[in-house]
């Protein structure tokens, strides 16, 4: 089951209540569970789902030192210790998780999130219609672009080429041989004249648009100490801030070299130099997946994908949609619940999805898809101001080389 997908797993020791004794083993944490396995034995000692902790504290007592301890809703108390790395991490780490698993909405019935009514189909298509047509306005808008920039280098090429017939005729006209170079001394001063209208930058861009944000737990580069924060993702850069919302580190877009996705759960960013280390966050979010979503659409040559990552993408049922991404049904995970034990509340649970017009699962694909489209919005509205501001310093340039020419002409007549 892709729910099953191993976040982290961390060795420590489990109290095992029922013998009065420490076992030690793994503990682990998938998008729902949490999981503990010995290591001599491999018996699943605890195996829990995330949405029944009532609380999880930092606790130590004379026996037992540098613990966490987690209370289910039964009033159980599971008390792990000898954490590795260290307790600071997988507290920060589960805390994390549960917490998210809290605040996100849930299905009674695991099979229920993936079922799908006509209704929810029909919206589903009309947004992603309206996806293709977005993207494929955003590809004449970057055509268009390139062709500005074009224009803008053609513009730079002639007006270097005006710099050099200025010196030129200006070197013929004070040649001392040059008979009529007394006569024409005088208008040296003003061929020198520069323009000095100011000329927009086509590269600067307009207003940073924030596309999505995350809590997140990051660290840097391999520094095992995990820190909560967010990441803000905006059309122009990546913005990494702590959990005070002090920027941490901001990756503009043209600096990012490589984005590796580990998991749907974590991923890295680097941006490489030469000559002094790299600078490179790892990021882990139960949101990841909506992240990863846009990264895919931003930094399509940059992004890597790791072997569980398409591990987790080969899971997928062959018969979903191709415009349907890894990461939506990672969303859906996060959303099941184990299925209830009862029959009588699995069937009422059954009964309340079919009287659903759109499903949860429908909703969460719905959510990314407009996530996308948001994505999408925000870049065609920064590249039509950049090339607001491109046709602008073409005018501008345009009109200076057209007196440039002129000015030239003239002096050239004159020469002759």
């Amino acid at each position: 089951m892709s729910k099953d997908i191993c976040i982290h797993a961390w060795s420590c020791s489990y109290y095992l209540n029922t013998e009065k004794r420490w076992v030690s083993g793994q503990l682990s944490l998938t998008p729902v569970t949490l999981k503990f396995t010995a290591d001599k034995s491999g018996e699943l000692l605890v195996n829990f789902h995330l949405s029944c902790i009532n609380d999880i504290k930092k606790e130590s007592s004379s026996v037992i030192f540098s613990s966490i301890t987690i209370l289910e809703k039964e009033q159980t108390k599971h008390w792990f210790s000898s954490l590795q790395p260290n307790r600071n991490v997988v507290f920060t780490v589960i805390e994390h998780f549960w917490r998210e698993q809290l605040l996100a909405p849930r299905e009674a019935e695991g099979q229920a999130a993936f079922t799908q009514s006509n209704q929810g189909k029909e919206l589903i298509n009309l947004a992603l219609g309206s996806q293709r047509r977005l993207e494929d306005t955003a590809r004449v808008l970057q055509h268009q672009g390139e062709q500005f920039d074009h224009i803008m280098k053609g513009l730079d090429k002639i007006d270097s080429d005006m710099d050099v017939a200025d010196r030129l005729l200006t070197e013929l006209d004070s040649s001392s041989w040059w008979p009529f170079s007394s006569r024409l001394r005088k208008t040296v001063p003003d061929t020198r004249a520069r323009e000095t209208t100011p000329v927009s930058n086509p590269t600067t861009l307009g207003r940073e648009g924030v596309i999505i944000t995350v809590p997140i737990i990051f660290s840097y580069r391999t520094d095992v100490n995990l820190k909560p924060g967010k990441l803000i993702v905006l059309v122009s850069a990546l913005e990494l801030q702590d959990s005070s919302s002090q920027l941490v580190h901001r990756y503009e877009r043209e600096e990012v070299d490589d984005v590796k996705v580990h998991t749907p759960y974590e991923i890295s960013v680097r941006q490489r130099f030469i000559g002094k280390p790299d600078i490179c966050y790892r990021l882990l979010s139960a949101r990841m997946f909506e992240v990863i979503a846009i990264l895919e659409m931003q930094y399509k040559k940059k992004i890597e994908f790791g072997e569980d990552a398409l591990v987790f993408s080969a899971r997928q049922s062959p018969q979903d949609d191709a415009s349907t991404s890894i990461w939506q049904s990672a969303a859906f995970i996060n959303n099941v619940v184990q299925p209830t034990t009862s029959s009588g509340g699995a069937g009422q649970s059954q009964l309340q999805a079919e009287r659903q017009t759109v499903s949860e699962a429908e909703t969460q694909e719905l959510k990314q898809i407009l996530m996308k489209l948001k994505c999408l919005a925000l870049e065609a509205e920064t590249e039509l101001e950049r090339q607001d501001e491109a046709l602008d310093a073409i005018g501008t340039s345009t009109d200076r080389a057209t007196l440039n020419i002129d000015k030239q002409n003239r002096r050239m007549r004159k020469l002759l």
